[in-house]
């Protein structure tokens, strides 16, 4: 989809290399620009799954040559993605305005956890600190527990990564209409917060409340996970009263008066008491035969590894055996046609001569 575009990805951490591995997957020609003294990969000597399907060289953009060599590749590129803290690429001489002199159409993506400017903008950061000052983290667990969410998921990739791919793509189209680049300021603490808006919209039907567990999705017993007699774990989410009734029917409570009350809200903690001993009662396995091909909404809770072989996954081909070990395959989807095999993960500087040639032809 993306054939023809080109990404200069300047080497870091976490969403950005995703969103630049997402430009790659859609079939962008993405240049990762790789530090020279060994890279920001925390597992030393390790392939980054995240480089796969781009092309690698390596520069010390601190160096007078290699700034040159790299002015020359953004020259002919359609976008850059940077998640230094602000300030970083300016005082190196790559900022947007040195680099728009290059390039005038180059869609300049920034990655950061707080954004370009405000108090909290040279601070350093994580994911769930970005998620806790957003608003996303709130109704992340039960009442009475700290919330938790899966790590990267939510902030990284969701508040992060994704935005930061939605602002290049809207960037290009823009650059391709009016020969104009611009700056995508993308931080991970906006884009989380504008994750909630769907949350935030039920606040006018009062499903919304800001006291954790008294909320739509956040609080009810038919809105969480169970643990069963083997450890492992059961996801229900039967908001629908439709699907609640098919659930009560399937786990063998539908006469029972304690849960005819799908949504008051001081019943909850009782009912989930309730169906806490009635999932512990038996294994995974039995739960998910009860009620396999239903509307319940009811799914397992499984590790990737699991989940590589559960059938729907395995129908789809979700998850393969790629460089770098286990890895889904690339999404979303174009015309029910099989996306590709993941690309290789390139050694440190392995595609130098051949970016270099390109540079000649351009």
């Amino acid at each position: 989809m993306l054939n023809g575009i080109r990404i200069v990805e300047v080497e870091g951490l976490g969403p950005g290399p995703f969103a630049g591995m997402m430009l790659a997957d859609l079939g962008a020609d993405v240049i990762v620009v790789h530090r020279k003294s060994g890279g920001t990969n925390p597992a030393k000597g390790a392939e980054n799954l995240l480089d796969r399907g781009k092309r690698s060289i390596a520069l010390d953009l601190k160096d007078a040559g290699d700034v040159r060599l790299f002015k020359r590749i953004v020259a002919t590129a359609d976008g850059l993605i940077e998640g230094f803290r602000p300030g970083v690429m300016e005082r190196l001489g790559l900022g947007p305005e040195d680099l728009h002199k290059v390039c005038p159409t180059l869609v300049y993506g920034r990655m950061t956890g707080w954004g370009q400017d405000g108090p909290r903008a040279e601070q350093a950061g994580h994911d769930l600190n970005y998620l806790g000052l957003s608003g996303a983290l709130w109704y992340a667990s039960p009442p009475g527990q700290p919330p938790q969410t899966p790590p990267t998921l939510v902030g990284d990739i969701g508040g992060g990564a994704m935005y930061l791919v939605a602002g290049m793509l809207a960037g290009l189209l823009r650059a391709r209409t009016t020969g104009q680049g611009c700056v995508v300021d993308a931080s991970i603490v906006d884009g989380s917060a504008h994750m909630m808006a769907l949350l935030m919209s039920l606040q006018s039907a009062g499903a919304l409340n800001e006291t954790r567990g008294q909320s739509l999705l956040d609080g009810p017993h038919w809105s969480r996970c169970y643990t069963c007699a083997c450890g492992g774990y059961l996801s229900v989410q039967a908001l629908e009263p439709q699907f609640y009734a098919q659930f009560l029917d399937l786990a063998g409570l539908a006469d029972d008066p304690a849960f005819a009350a799908q949504y008051d809200r001081a019943q909850w903690p009782q009912q989930a008491a309730r169906l806490e001993a009635l999932f512990a009662a038996q294994p995974l396995s039995h739960w998910l035969t009860v009620f396999d091909g239903s509307d319940a909404c009811v799914a397992p809770v499984l590790s990737p590894w699991q989940s590589r072989d559960d059938a729907h996954l395995t129908a789809r081909g979700v998850w393969v055996e790629g460089p770098g070990g286990l890895q889904p395959r690339a999404a979303p989807r174009f015309d029910g046609h099989m996306p590709d095999m993941p690309g290789k993960v390139p050694g440190r500087d392995a595609d130098r001569d051949a970016i270099l040639k390109d540079l000649e032809n351009e």
